[in-house]
Formats: structure tokens, C-alpha cells, sequence
């Protein structure tokens, strides 16, 4: 309907349009025709007026000729004038049915309209009633802004009388006195838990009063005479409970680590005095040191001299170094054998001392060591001495810390105060000691039980003694080096002539050269010290000349060679079996021991075969330098070598072998020396045969007696020893 509506409109539009251009052709201008009265209103269509504009009625014809309905209409020839009366028809039959519609509805459009009208009456109510509810709602909020406003400011009464009660309330507490802090304070023993307790809680309101003194509460006069009374009780029954405690460390056989353990539930006692009478705290501290010096001191002088009763009787004296010979050596070194002999140069199990196990086991008890007929190397008994020391001293710092509540050097002061007289008799008695004492390896063995005993106290928290062993080692180094240079001055002015009579075998001064570096070596393996590896570097090149002098002695090259070999040796197998191969004592006697060996191999060979030596190094010159023709002047003398040598190589290696056997102390040496010969020995024969192969000699006949270098080698294994 709409669409038709639509093209009816258009339709009329054209007709309308279409009538107008025809009236304008029949009749002229407008206005001109006769009977007119007035000019037709053309609207947008009048071309008189003022704002018309020809492209503007262009673009709109050809919009309307552009219409879809305009364009059929068009195309099937039909009469506008007769399509727009019929569009208009038919509009107008559509008006006259939709007014019929409206009628038939009018009823309802009636009702519909009374409905509206009476929506709009409530919603006006609603409206009214809104409005209302928003001023109601604007003066509720007013009044909650007005109660927020009470409610904070109610809020912060609250806290601020809340904290007036919380501070009033502590004030209270600490200011009022129970009756069972009387109670405990005055009648229950110190020793019982509730006594501490409430002497814990007296010491808190103590400090409160004193803290709200300073602040001018007037309430504090109420209760500090009650306090006064109180605090002078429990000062009282606590300075006797002490004392008393102290003092019983005087008795006799009594273990005063049990009390002063004790002691320690009870830390809190001198707490309270520390804070409240000073006076009777620095008298608990003064009997406090003044008891247990003396018992340290009397305890470790009582066990010092007990303890050395047990040392060897037999001991090191000025005249027993390195260098001093047997014959004049007095006492017990020239002894065959002692049961409690205490050697000085040999460590043997000496050095067990500074092993973990050992270092800290129980320290010795003399009486059970007299009783048993036990004695010790000095070594053993510094190391007990010491390790008491160290147990007493660590024990006796952590007391003190934990019980009058010190540290660092105010710990410090009050442990010397108490150890002091101990460490000091301590330390005159080693330097007394030391002022004879010769014995070097126990002196080394001392620094290092010095030195791991410090690591021990470091590792416990105990600094109190690093003064002390500082002190100790500054007794025992110079000592140590004196003594050692002592030794390699005895080695320096030996005499090799005033040693009696000599042999090859290694001599007793290089035997303790030996027994004493390796020993030296094998402890300062533990914790390397540079000045010892001097000193025992002064002394090894001592004892090295002091070998080249005592070889001179001799006045074969052979026997020389022999006593050298035998002492390297011997000082290499001493050093092996405690320092480490890769130290310089071991290399340096090695390289020494290689060349002497290989100087003494040529020495043994050159009486059996000494001939074919020197011709096979004239040979091989002479071919070397180019000129092998002279080898053939040499047939009578090359005919005598092979001859000689087919003859008496056996027996010579066999006499060799004996040699070699009679002449060298270690089995194993003499193996590989003669090993080494025989090896040599082989080497020179090829040689002779590389000689013999050259053109010149090549058609000697004798060449037909020389024996096959495979045939030697087996025929020489047979003389190879077997140890």
C-alpha cells in the first residue's frame, strides 16, 4: 500500500508537471491569458520568480525521469493524465477505507487515549512521591555525615582513654607489689624456681621505678621503700648462695667444674646485681678471680712438676749434634739399647703426637705413668700440658662470657685476670726448659702442636689465648732454629780425619742427616714453613760436602765412588719413606745417586774391558771424522780384543758381580748397578760389532770368532742377581 501510495504521488506529480508545460505552450506566459485574474502559484516550478534556476529544474527532471515507476511508465506508453486520475482514485479509495478503519477503531482509540490520560495521573503521582522520597533521602544523608562525624570523633575518645588506661595500667603494674614477690623474695631458698621468678619480676619494677623517676611520677615514693627492702634481701641471700659456691672450689680433691656448671642456672643472680648493687657484684667478680687464679695456678704447677717426672731420664745435651763423632760422645748415645730411650734423630712414632687421634686424647696422669714405669718424650708431655691448658682456657672464657655478661676485651681482661698467673708460670717453665734443651725434633714437634692447638681454639670461639700462643712460638722458633744451626755448624767443622777408621758403607753422620731431615720434612709437610726448608737446605748442603771430604779419605776412585753411592743411597731410602718424592731432598740425592752410579759403571768396567772401551772410541771418532782407512793399521790389535774378550767375559762378569755385591750395603742397589753394567756392557759390544761391519775391517778373519750379540744377552741374564 505504501509503494502504491508512493507511485500515485510521483504519478501526479509527473501529470501535474506535464499539464503545466502543456498550458505554457497553448496559452503563453502566464499571466497573459484572457479570463485570469490572478497568477497561479507554481511554486518551485514558477520561472518568474526570483530563485529559480534553470540547472536546478535540469537536475530535478532528470531525477524524476531517473525514478524506477517513471522509467516503466515510459517504456509501456502509458497515458500520464489517465495513470495520474487513476493513482488518484485509487488514493482516495485508500483514504476512504483507512478513514472506515479508524471508525470501526474509534472505540478503542477512545479507550486507549483514556488510559494514556490516566498513566499520566500516576505517573505525576509516581513523581511526586519520587520527589518526595529524594528530599527524604537528602536529609537522611545529612544526618548519616552527622553520625560518621559523631562516630570518629567518638572513635578517637575511645583510643585516646584506652591508651590513658594502657599507660596508667603499666604504671600500675610495675608500681604495685605482690604479695607473692614478698613472699618468694623473703622466705623461698634462692635455688628454688619461683625465687627466680620473682626476683626477675623485682627486677623489672626496679627499672620501671626508676624509669617514672626520672619522669617525676610522684607515685613511686608509695613503693620504694618496699622495693628498697625487697632488693636488699634478695641482694643478700644471692651474695651468700655465690660466695658460697666460690668458696667451695677451695676445697680440697674437689672437681670445681661441677659448682661453676652449677652456676650457670643461676647467670641471672649477678644480672640482678650488675643492675641494682654494683658494689656486691664487683666483690662476687674479685672473689670470683682471686679463688680460681690460685687453683688454676696451684693445679697446673702441682701437675707441671709431676708431669716431667715421667720424661725420659736420658736427654739431649749441648754436646749430642749432628757432627759430634761416636767415639766422643758421653752417656746414654753410647749405650746400646734403653727401654725409654728418647732418640733425637730418628722420629720414629714421635710424630704420632700431632695427630688428629693423638692431639687431642685424654691428657696423661703421672701417678698411673709412675706406677706403670711409663715415660714420654718432652713432645708428649708439652702436648698434655697443653691440651689441658687449652680445655681449662675455653671452658673458663665461655664461663666468664656467659656468666658476668662480657665480651670482647672486656671477656679478654677478666680472662687473664683469672688465667694470667697460670699462663705466665706456664711460659717461664718452657723458657726454663728450653735454655737446655737440644732435643730439635721435639722443639718442631711442639710448633706444630702449637700451631694445630691454636686452629682448635679458633674454631671453638676462644681469642683469648692467641696472645699466649703467640708467646710460646716466639719461645720455641729461635730455639729451634738455634738448635738446628747448632747442628749444621757441628757438620760444617767435622774433621773426616779424627773419625778413626773409615769404610764405604754409609757413615752414622749421614744415618742421622737422614733420619733427622726426613723427620723434619715429614712434619712441615703438615703446615709448610719457608725459614725451616733453609735451614734444612743449609744443612743438606753441609752434609753433602761433608760426604765429598770423607770420600776424599779414600785413595781409590772406585772406593770413592763407592762410599758416595752407599750414603746417597742410604739418605734416599731414609728420605723416601717419609717425604714426599716430589720434595728437593729427594730430587737433589737422586740426581746425585744417578751420576755417582754411572761414574762407578764405567769405573767397574774399565779394568776387564777397558781395551775394547778406549778402541771403540777411537773407532767411532775416526769414523765420525772421515777417516775409516786408518782403522786397517788396527787388525792385530781388533784379533786381540775379540779373542781376549771370548776368553774372559765370563769370568770377568762373574768377579764384576762380586764386586758389586761385597762393595754396596742395600741388595737392591747393588742389583741395579750391576743390572746397569751389564746393560753398559752390551751397549759397548754392539758398538764393537758396528765398529767391525765397516769396509776396512769387514774382511778380518778373526770377525769369524766374535760371539752373537743375542747369545751374549742371554748367556748375561744368567748373571743378573735376584733379590
Amino acid at each position: 500500500m505504501a509503494a502504491a501510495a508512493t507511485m500515485a504521488a510521483a504519478a501526479r506529480e509527473l501529470v501535474l508537471r506535464a499539464g503545466t508545460a502543456d498550458m505554457e505552450e497553448e496559452e503563453g506566459p502566464l499571466g497573459a491569458g484572457p479570463g485570469l485574474q490572478e497568477p497561479l502559484q507554481l511554486g518551485e516550478l514558477d520561472i518568474t520568480s526570483d530563485e529559480f534556476i534553470l540547472d536546478e529544474v535540469d537536475v530535478h527532471i532528470q531525477a524524476n525521469l531517473e525514478d524506477e515507476l517513471v522509467k516503466e511508465a515510459l517504456k509501456t506508453g502509458v497515458d500520464l493524465r489517465h495513470y495520474s486520475k487513476q493513482v488518484e482514485l485509487e488514493l482516495q479509495q485508500i483514504e476512504q477505507k483507512s478513514i472506515r478503519d479508524y471508525i470501526q477503531e474509534s472505540e478503542n482509540i477512545a479507550s486507549l487515549h483514556n488510559q494514556i490520560t490516566a498513566c499520566d495521573a500516576v505517573l505525576e503521582r509516581m513523581e511526586q512521591m519520587l520527589g518526595a522520597f529524594q528530599s527524604d533521602l537528602s536529609s537522611i544523608s545529612s544526618e548519616i555525615r552527622t553520625l560518621q562525624e559523631q562516630s570518629g570523633a567518638m572513635n578517637i575518645r575511645l583510643r585516646n582513654r584506652q591508651a590513658v588506661r594502657g599507660k596508667l595500667g603499666e604504671l600500675v603494674d610495675g608500681l604495685v607489689v605482690p604479695s607473692a614477690l614478698v613472699t618468694a623474695i623473703l622466705e623461698a631458698p634462692v635455688t628454688e624456681p619461683r625465687f627466680l621468678e620473682q626476683l626477675q619480676e623485682l627486677d623489672a619494677k626496679a627499672a620501671a621505678v626508676r624509669e617514672q623517676e626520672a619522669r617525676g611520677t610522684a607515685a613511686c615514693a608509695d613503693v620504694r621503700g618496699v622495693l628498697d627492702r625487697l632488693r636488699v634481701k634478695a641482694v643478700t641471700k644471692i651474695r651468700e648462695f655465690i660466695l658460697q659456691k666460690i668458696y667451695s672450689f677451695r676445697k680440697p680433691m674437689t672437681n670445681y667444674q661441677i659448682p661453676q656448671t652449677a652456676l650457670l642456672k643461676y647467670r641471672f643472680f649477678y644480672q640482678f646485681l650488675l643492675g641494682n648493687e654494683r658494689a656486691t657484684a664487683k666483690e662476687i667478680r674479685d672473689e670470683y678471680v682471686e679463688t680460681l687464679s690460685k687453683i688454676y695456678l696451684s693445679y697446673y704447677r702441682s701437675y707441671l712438676g709431676r708431669l716431667m717426672k715421667v720424661q725420659y731420664e736420658e736427654v739431649a745435651e749441648k754436646d749430642d749434634l749432628m757432627g759430634v763423632e761416636d767415639t766422643a760422645k758421653k752417656g746414654f748415645f753410647s749405650k746400646p739399647s734403653l727401654r725409654s730411650r728418647n732418640t733425637i734423630f730418628t722420629l720414629g712414632t714421635r710424630g704420632a703426637v700431632i695427630s688428629p687421634t693423638e692431639l687431642e686424647a685424654p691428657i696423661l696422669v703421672p701417678h698411673t705413668a709412675q706406677r706403670g714405669e711409663q715415660r714420654y718424650p718432652f713432645e708428649a708431655l708439652f702436648r698434655s700440658q697443653h691440651y689441658a691448658l687449652l680445655d681449662n682456657s675455653c671452658r673458663e672464657y665461655l664461663f666468664i662470657c656467659e656468666f658476668f655478661v662480657v665480651s670482647g676485651p672486656a671477656a679478654h681482661d677478666l680472662f687473664h685476670a683469672v688465667m694470667g698467673r697460670t699462663l705466665n708460670m706456664t711460659l717461664k717453665h718452657l723458657e726454663s726448659y728450653l735454655t737446655d734443651c737440644y732435643d730439635a725434633i721435639a722443639v718442631f714437634l711442639c710448633i706444630h702442636i702449637v700451631l694445630r692447638f691454636r686452629n682448635i681454639a679458633a674454631k671453638r670461639d676462644v681469642p683469648a689465648l692467641d696472645r699466649y700462643w703467640e708467646q710460646v712460638l716466639a719461645l720455641l722458633w729461635p730455639r729451634f732454629e738455634l738448635i738446628l744451626e747448632m747442628n749444621v755448624q757441628s757438620v760444617r767443622s767435622t774433621d773426616p780425619q779424627r773419625l778413626g777408621g773409615l769404610d764405604t758403607r754409609p757413615h752414622y753422620i749421614t744415618r742421622r742427616y737422614a733420619e733427622f731431615s726426613s723427620a723434619l720434612v715429614s712434619i712441615n709437610q703438615t703446615i709448610p714453613n719457608e725459614r725451616t726448608m733453609q735451614l734444612l737446605g743449609q744443612l743438606q748442603v753441609e752434609v753433602e760436602n761433608f760426604v765429598l771430604r770423607v770420600a776424599a779419605e779414600f785413595s781409590s776412585r772406585k772406593e770413592q765412588l763407592v762410599f758416595l753411592i752407599n750414603n746417597y743411597d742410604m739418605m734416599l731410602g731414609v728420605l723416601m719413606e717419609r717425604a714426599a718424592d716430589d720434595s728437593k731432598e729427594v730430587e737433589s740425592f737422586q740426581q746425585l745417586l744417578n751420576a755417582r752410579t754411572q761414574e762407578f759403571i764405567e769405573e767397574l768396567l774399565s779394568p776387564p774391558f777397558g781395551g775394547l772401551v778406549a778402541f771403540v772410541k777411537e773407532a767411532e771418532a775416526l769414523i765420525e771424522r772421515g777417516q775409516a782407512e786408518r782403522l786397517r793399521g788396527e787388525e792385530a790389535r781388533v784379533t786381540q780384543l775379540i779373542r781376549g774378550f771370548g776368553s774372559s767375559w765370563k769370568s770377568s762378569v762373574e768377579s764384576l758381580s762380586q764386586d758389586v755385591m761385597r762393595s754396596f750395603t742395600n741388595f737392591r742397589n747393588g742389583t741395579s748397578i750391576i743390572q746397569g753394567a751389564l746393560t753398559q756392557l752390551i751397549q759397548l759390544y754392539h758398538r764393537f760389532h758396528r765398529v767391525l761391519s765397516q769396509p776396512q775391517l769387514r774382511a778380518l778373519p778373526a770377525r769369524a770368532e766374535l760371539i752373537n750379540i743375542h747369545h751374549l744377552m742371554v748367556e748375561l741374564k744368567k748373571h743378573k742377581p735376584n733379590f
